[in-house]
């Protein structure tokens, strides 16, 4: 969670909410919250449990590949 927040902070491309599962429990059901962390990546990919910060940035930029140039 730390580590996606620092990503925000360098890039105006990447946004981080951090919620509390057991505080929202409507997200938790939308998103199906078993376990956490659960990093959600455009609403379409996830991040499952703890990591070493380099496997966890890997598996980001293999979720979201760079737009072509124009």
């Amino acid at each position: 969670m730390l580590l996606t927040h620092k990503m925000a902070m360098e890039s105006d491309k990447i946004t981080a909410i951090s919620i509390e599962a057991q505080e929202f429990l409507d997200l938790s059901r939308k998103y199906r919250v078993m376990a956490v962390p659960r990093t959600i990546i455009n609403d379409t990919e996830v991040i499952e449990g703890a990591m070493p910060e380099s496997m966890f940035v890997k598996q980001i930029v293999t979720a979201v590949p760079p737009k072509p140039a124009s």
